[in-house]
This record gives C-alpha cells, structure tokens and sequence, in this order.
C-alpha cells in the first residue's frame, strides 16, 4: 500500500463486508451441509452493521478503520466465528497503528499478526480445514510478492485471491479437526468448508474492486 492506505483500506473492507452479505444464503447452503447452517446468516448481521455504520465510523488511519471493524464483528457475530473475525481485524488493525503509508511488507506483518489471533482465538493451525487454509497460502504470496515486487500490490492482492481459492478444492477432500464442522466426523470428507470458501469469494471480490479503482 502507499499513501492512500486509509482509501484501500476503506475499499477492502466495504468490499468484504458487501460480500459477506450477499452471499449470506450460499454460505448457509454451504454450512447446512455438515454444520447448523448459520455461518452466512452470523457472517452477514455483524457485516451489514459495518456497512450501515460506515459513514459514522471514526479513524484517522488504516489501523483505526480496521479495530473499530473488529469490535462490530466481536459484537454482533455470532457463535465462534465473531471472536475469530473479530481477532483479525484486531491484531491487523493494531500492527498498522498511526500508520498513513502501509508497504506490502507491512501489510505481510499485519496478516501474520492475524493469523496468529485467530489461531489463538478457534485452537486452529493449518492443515484443520478452517478459514486458515485459505488465509495462509494467500498471505504467504503477499509475501513473496513483497520481496520480489514489493510495488505490485494488485499483482499480490491477484496471485493471493488465486492461492484462496485453490484451497476450496484442495482442502474438499480433508476432514474437519476443529469448529462446529469438526463434530461431524468423518462426514466432512468430500465436503467444502464455509469460511475457506468466504475467505476465497471475499478476497476474489477485494482484486475486483481493486481493478476497477486502479481502471483495469
């Protein structure tokens, strides 16, 4: 990011907000078929309050914008799902304090800072078919384009929506160890998991709204 971090900022996560709500029922779909059923429902209440707020938020920075997410998603998710969210924006938003520039660098020590609290947060590691199967290989591509493209952050945010997104199938085959998918056993094998597929349709939507900022 460059000097208009607060802007990408607010774009990403407007973004990922409007599309936790528009794919509030494929998400439920998706939870109903091992799980309760509510992870697009709980995903879509505490992200709608985000976009009704947004305009009343109030932050002089990334980091600012990306706390005061966090406490909404706390708030108003619910189940299990809103500490994790919550924790990410959190410790994200917390790596970023008083910055107006975030590098691509940076923002690699603002998703690991993340990944940490929600591993903290649902007792997860990659390898449990959870959101951090999808998280982690994107966030490793941010890395790799920080040292050998550290400019190119449309090419990152690209090569780490595809990294996502790869995971939805290559983690289908996995059986769930942890979350409420986990109870089920067995049964998850040959299933896909909600919040990798959120992860994945999330940051796929963020490259979109990013190309249409950049005019490409």
């Amino acid at each position: 990011m460059s000097d208009t971090a607060v802007t990408q900022a607010e774009l990403i996560v407007r973004t990922i907000a409007q599309t936790a709500v528009d794919n509030e029922k494929y998400f439920c779909d998706l939870d109903a078929v091992v799980g309760d059923g509510d992870f697009g429902y709980s995903l879509a209440r505490g992200f709608e309050i985000v976009l009704s707020d947004f305009d009343d938020l109030e932050y002089e920075d990334a980091g600012g914008l990306l706390k005061k997410t966090a406490l909404v998603l706390t708030k108003r998710i619910g189940g299990t799902s809103g500490p994790i969210w919550g924790t990410a924006f959190l410790r994200a938003g917390t790596n970023s304090k008083g910055k107006q520039a975030v590098t691509l660098a940076e923002l690699v020590v603002m998703a690991r800072a993340a990944i940490q609290g929600m591993m903290a947060r649902g007792n997860a590691t990659q390898g449990d078919k959870t959101l951090l199967d999808a998280v982690i290989p994107a966030v490793d591509k941010l890395e790799e384009y920080s040292k050998s493209a550290p400019e190119d952050l449309l090419g990152a945010f690209r090569a780490a929506a595809a990294a996502a997104e790869e995971a939805i199938e290559s983690t289908r085959n996995w059986p769930a160890k942890r979350g409420r998918q986990s109870y089920a056993g067995e049964r998850t094998v040959g299933t896909l998991d909600p919040g990798i597929v959120a992860v994945a349709t999330m940051m796929k939507a963020a490259v979109a709204a990013l190309e249409t900022n950049a005019g490409t």
